[in-house]
């Protein structure tokens, strides 16, 4: 199963950015958890400069922007091989 984090305050980029991984998990029919991560101090352990931010089994895959679905859909794709 795939660990997914979302980086943010929980603004509505942030929320934005909860409902993409949503999406591209749903597409591709994986298992995963989705957290929010909201702490300030568990966000800054990332080594992250702005937020939203997306983490796939610990690994920061985007930060500052809202990647497109597809985007996402290759990044957990490419986790989960």
């Amino acid at each position: 199963m795939l660990n997914i984090k979302v980086l943010g305050p929980g603004c509505a980029n942030c929320r934005k950015l909860e409902e993409i991984a949503r999406e591209a998990v749903s597409q591709l029919g994986v298992e995963a958890a989705i957290e929010k991560v909201t702490a300030t101090e568990a966000i800054l352990a990332y080594d992250i400069l702005k937020t939203p931010g997306l983490v796939i089994n610990e690994k920061l895959v985007s930060s500052g922007r809202i990647p497109a679905v597809g985007s996402v859909v290759e990044w957990i794709r490419d986790a989960a091989a």
